[in-house]
């Protein structure tokens, strides 16, 4: 612009100082009067828009370098003021303390069955999660815990996710599907240490723990749907992953589908239905040289993990492939809730014997939890689940404060046996049947820290392939310390 400044002002000057022009002409003058008034003008805006431009760029640059750190509930957190970058810091402890009761003298038949009471971190996670340039979004954990014996470390969760396309988000990486009420809710806020035994052997056909899958996840206020397309789990090459240290020459691929939601609800209730599809379209292949190429295995813990014995177990089954349907039903009101969840199980034997038939497997559980303080438990619509309580009154014994206790309950059953009686050898399954009878009473000081401590009543009914007794019948008691933020 200056150089059309000192053009204007250069013609002006030539107007005035040619021989006789200036002086001669009124009319000239007038027009050289309304272009400097113009060329005034121009100055003048353009002088404004420098001012506004300058401060534009300089607002845009403070919102993108100004970052702030705050604590919410115990959560650290590094934050652009503008919220397009964020980075959130985890932890988690997960101190399990147990005592099992069984029989002095077990069967004859039961072999490497006497569960073993102490201690043991059932998780011990750090890790980070946040945003970068504000529609993406990531997740980072690694965990150190384990079942029965700690874990040197792993990759538990590692996605990226991109969240622009509201109200869907797209994400990619390390994580557990949604597949079902249980499966969906944090293990931070839940009723009770362990998922229910059907919940968790349907959540571990073609999702679970550190499984690598890619797939979209929506919801709003009052529904929510997921369709991830899922691979195999995150290769643990250490002491505490040896089952992962077999070769294995082409990978799981398999489905995790849920739909669920609360059609009906009011201020303080609400009704929550679901279904979810957990489906294995092709199995892990280990390779010629493997005794069952094509393998599938169902197997659980009794719902408690200071001793990692699997007291259930179909053994190796010879599949081309499976599926876990389950349906979602619960309920709350004020301070009560109550869930339960129905699974069934299908496993398609790969070349049956003669005889051999494809067999199928139940379970289901029904909970509940009264919050004795008051508080209820919160759904949160995110992931279509409940999580733990608020907090109205974190424990201060000073003034009479002693946090939120809720009492909990609950009834669990699989039967992984199948054609159990069968005088077709190959078509016999005998996993067992496990029936838990668990109440609690979890202690909640503050919205970070939480104490459960659990009775269980445990019945394992099973035979072994020569048709001996192995199962049992034993109580637990645990005691779980946790710190979570």
């Amino acid at each position: 612009m200056a150089w059309k400044s000192k053009l204007l002002a250069g013609v002006a000057g030539l107007f005035l100082a040619w021989p006789g022009l200036a002086a001669a002409d009124p009319a000239t003058d007038a027009k050289i009067a309304a272009l400097e008034a113009q060329l005034a003008l121009l100055q003048a805006q353009i002088a404004d828009l420098k001012v506004s431009t300058g401060a534009s760029i300089a607002a845009l640059r403070t919102d993108a370098t100004t970052t702030s750190a705050t604590i919410a509930g115990g959560k650290p957190t590094i934050a652009t003021s503008n919220g397009r970058f964020s980075a959130t810091l985890h932890g988690v402890m997960q101190l399990d303390t147990a005592k099992y009761d069984q029989e002095d003298r077990l069967p004859a038949a039961v072999t490497v069955r006497d569960l073993s009471g102490g201690a043991n971190f059932r998780r011990a996670r750090i890790g980070v999660d946040g945003k970068v340039f504000g529609n993406f979004d990531y997740n980072i954990l690694f965990d150190f815990g384990g079942s029965g014996a700690e874990d040197s470390g792993r990759v538990q969760e590692l996605w990226l996710q991109y969240s622009g396309l509201k109200p869907l988000r797209f994400r990619v990486g390390a994580f557990a599907p949604p597949l079902g009420l249980e499966d969906a809710a944090s293990t931070n806020g839940a009723l009770f240490p362990e998922r229910p035994a059907a919940a968790d052997i349907a959540r571990g056909l073609a999702g679970g723990d550190t499984r690598i899958g890619a797939g979209v996840i929506g919801n709003g206020d009052h529904w929510f749907a997921s369709a991830i397309a899922t691979g195999p789990l995150v290769q643990s090459l250490n002491s505490g992953a040896t089952a992962f240290n077999a070769p294995i020459f082409d990978e799981q691929q398999g489905y995790a589908l849920r739909l669920a939601g609360t059609p009906l609800h009011g201020f303080d209730w609400l009704v929550h239905v679901g279904a979810n599809a957990s489906i294995v379209a092709q199995p892990t292949d280990l390779g010629a040289a493997a005794a069952t190429r094509y393998t599938l295995q169902l197997r659980e813990r009794p719902e408690l993990r200071v001793d990692g014995t699997r007291l259930i177990d179909t053994g190796q089954i010879d599949a081309r492939g499976a599926q876990a349907y389950g349906l979602e039903l619960a309920a709350q009101t004020q301070n009560l809730f109550v869930q339960g969840e129905y699974f069934d199980i299908s496993v398609d034997r790969r070349n049956p014997a003669a005889g051999a038939s494809d067999p199928s497997f139940k379970g289901w559980y029904v909970e509940g939890g009264w919050v004795l303080t008051g508080e209820r438990r919160k759904y949160n619509i995110t992931t279509a689940a409940f999580d733990a309580p608020s907090v109205d009154k974190p424990f201060d014994p000073a003034n009479g404060q002693w946090g939120a206790w809720e009492l909990a309950a609950r009834y669990s059953t699989i039967d992984l046996n199948y054609a159990e009686n069968s005088l077709v050898a190959a078509d016999r399954v005998r996993g067992g049947q496990q029936h838990i009878w668990t109440v609690g009473v979890n202690w909640f000081p503050n919205p970070a820290v939480k104490f459960m401590l659990d009775y269980y009543n445990v019945s394992v009914d099973r035979k072994n392939t020569a048709g001996l007794a192995i199962g049992q019948d034993y109580r637990a008691l645990n005691l779980r310390s946790q710190l979570a933020f």
